[in-house]
């Protein structure tokens, strides 16, 4: 059961995913999280240097689209100035979010990477769904009260893969 909360790969930051790379890999599109994984949760916009990684996924022909348990408000006011499709209120871990966003890309997939800041949401529920998931470490140190929870459960999750050798997560930061 635990496995299912381990990632495909891991990185310090979204700035690790390399455009080339995914193509190398066959992937066509990447379903990201919001908060913590592109951002701080509680910064409204897109980074300057966030805005030039989606301009290099873009012109490698790799499709974006964002997926987050956070309000259709929070998530329309940053995804809309990128031009990036979006689900809001995903109830990840659940499945349909991610179902809807390979419809919404019209990839396989296989063909698609899922990648966030925690394993009780992003990664559980992309490896349920059996697609490749890169966990990144979070952006900011603080996190809205139900993250807050969930990193109690995930640090102990993160401590067995540690003390098992297959993840180094300290390492990255």
């Amino acid at each position: 059961m635990l496995k299912k909360f381990l990632p495909s790969r891991h990185v310090k930051s979204i700035f690790q995913i390399k455009p080339e790379e995914l193509k190398a890999q066959g992937i066509k599109a990447v379903i990201t999280d919001l908060d913590n994984t592109l951002v701080a949760w509680d910064r409204p916009d897109a980074t300057p240097e966030l805005k030039s990684w989606f301009g290099e996924l873009k012109k490698a022909g790799i499709k974006v689209i964002i997926i987050s348990n956070n309000n259709e408000k929070r998530v329309r006011d940053f995804a809309v100035p990128l031009d990036i499709p979006y689900i809001f209120q995903a109830r990840k871990p659940m499945g349909r979010a991610f179902r809807e966003a390979v419809n919404v890309l019209n990839v396989k997939k296989e063909e698609t990477v899922v990648v966030g800041d925690q394993l009780l949401t992003d990664i559980f529920g992309g490896n349920r769904g059996g697609f490749y998931t890169i966990l990144v470490v979070p952006v900011a140190q603080t996190d809205g009260v139900w993250t807050r929870f969930n990193r109690l459960i995930e640090r102990r999750i993160m401590n067995f893969f540690k003390r098992k050798g297959l993840i180094r997560w300290e390492e990255n930061k």
